[in-house]
C-alpha cells in the first residue's frame, strides 16, 4: 500500500480507496474503493450523501487524475447510506451506471415508493410489539402526527439500473470480479471477489472487496429489513454466518473493507466472528431462562456501552440485532415464544 494523501492510499493493481467521511457517525468513513478498467474506472460504493463526503470524493479522485465526469459505473456493496448514499449523484454527473443486487434494490424501491408515514407506523409497531416502553415509542407517534415522516436517510437513494448476479463474473474489461451474495447484514449485501494475482504477491486467493460484510475489528451489525405486507420470518443471522463460512473457505489473499482498514488472513477473522456470535446465542439462551421481550433482550445483552448510554436511534438497530438473534435461537429449536403473553415474550427451551 502507498499513501497518496491523507485521504487517497493505492493498494496496486489499479485499485484504490478514498476516505470518504460520514457526518456525526463513530465510524469516521467509508472506503470508497476505485478499480481501473480498460472502460474506465468504476467505483465500488460511494459514501454518504453530504456535502462534505462529495467534495472529500471528488478531491480524492482528482488526486488520481480522475473526474466524476470519467467514472464508468458504480457496484454497490449494500444499500445503506454511508455506501450508496452518492450513487445517484455521481450517476447524474457521469451517467454511470448503477448495480446492486436484487435484494437491496428491492428495499431501496420498497423505501422509495413507501407512502409517508408508513415507515414510522411499521417501526412503531415493531417495537410495541417488541415490548419496547411508552417513553420510547412517544417520539416515534409524535413525528408521525407533525408530518416529519420524510427525514430518515435512504429515503430518496437512488435506484440501480443493473443487477448483480452473484457467481457471475460482472462485465468489466480487462478485470475478472465476481460477485458473491453474503446476505446477513442487509437481504442483498454482496462482496466482489478481484480473482487476480495480488500485486503483491500475497498468498492466498485474489482480493475481496468486503464492504460491511467483514472488517477487520468491528462486528457488522445483523438487522431485519422486512417488507410491511410480507408476513415471511426471515433468519438474518443463519444467512450472514453461513455467508461468513463462504468467506473463510475463499481464503482471499487480502479483504479490503468498506470501513477501518485493508487486512489479510481471512479465514481467522471469520472464526472469530462466528465464535462471536455462538458466544451471545449462548449467553441469550441464559438470559431466557426467564421469559423476556425482544426489548427485555436487547436491554440486558452486551454492547460496546452500557444500555442507558446507547443513543435513541441505535436502541431501535440494538433491538434489531436481538430479534435476529432470537429468531435463530427459536429457528435451532433453542428458544419458544410463551403463548398468551403480551407483548410476546420468548424463553429458552
Amino acid at each position: 500500500m502507498t499513501q497518496v494523501t491523507d485521504q487517497v492510499t493505492a493498494h496496486g493493481g489499479g485499485v484504490w480507496s478514498i476516505k470518504v467521511p460520514i457526518p456525526d457517525n463513530p465510524l469516521g468513513h467509508t472506503l470508497v474503493h476505485l478499480l481501473d478498467t480498460d472502460e474506465g474506472p468504476v467505483l465500488i460504493d460511494t459514501g454518504w450523501d453530504d456535502p462534505t463526503s462529495w467534495n472529500t470524493l471528488v478531491a480524492g479522485l482528482a488526486a488520481l487524475d480522475v473526474a466524476v465526469v470519467d467514472i464508468h459505473g458504480v457496484l454497490v456493496t449494500h444499500h445503506h447510506p454511508d455506501h450508496h448514499g452518492l450513487s445517484g449523484q455521481v450517476r447524474d454527473v457521469s451517467g454511470a451506471w448503477i448495480a446492486m443486487h436484487a435484494a437491496d434494490t428491492d428495499v431501496v424501491r420498497r423505501t422509495r415508493s413507501a407512502k409517508p408515514g408508513t415507515w414510522l407506523d411499521f417501526i412503531t409497531e415493531k417495537l410495541t410489539t417488541a415490548g419496547a416502553p411508552e417513553e420510547h415509542l412517544a417520539p416515534l407517534r409524535a413525528a408521525r402526527e407533525s408530518g416529519r415522516t420524510r427525514t430518515l436517510p435512504g429515503l430518496n437513494a437512488a435506484l440501480p439500473d443493473r443487477e448483480i448476479v452473484p457467481g457471475d463474473l460482472l462485465p468489466l474489461a480487462g478485470r475478472r470480479l465476481r460477485a458473491i451474495w453474503t446476505p446477513g447484514h442487509t437481504p442483498g449485501h454482496v462482496c466482489l471477489h478481484l480473482d487476480e494475482a495480488h500485486p503483491a504477491n500475497l498468498p492466498g486467493n485474489g482480493r475481496l472487496f468486503s464492504g460491511d460484510h467483514l472488517l477487520p475489528g468491528i462486528t457488522p451489525h445483523i438487522g431485519l429489513y422486512e417488507d410491511p405486507d410480507d408476513a415471511t420470518v426471515t433468519d438474518p443471522l443463519g444467512d450472514y454466518l453461513d455467508s461468513l463460512e463462504r468467506i473463510g473457505r475463499l481464503a482471499p489473499a487480502e479483504v479490503l473493507p468498506a470501513h477501518q482498514h485493508a487486512f489479510t488472513d481471512a479465514p481467522t477473522r471469520v472464526r472469530e466472528l462466528l465464535d462471536h456470535h455462538e458466544d451471545r446465542l449462548t449467553g441469550l439462551r441464559t438470559l431466557l431462562a426467564t421469559p423476556l421481550t425482544p426489548w427485555q433482550i436487547a436491554e440486558r445483552m452486551e454492547w460496546n456501552r452500557p444500555w442507558e448510554q446507547i443513543p435513541y436511534g441505535s436502541r431501535n438497530i440494538a433491538v434489531s440485532e436481538a430479534e435476529a438473534h432470537l429468531r435463530r435461537l427459536v429457528k435451532l429449536g433453542l428458544a419458544e415464544p410463551v403463548m398468551g403473553s403480551d407483548p410476546l415474550t420468548y424463553q429458552a427451551v
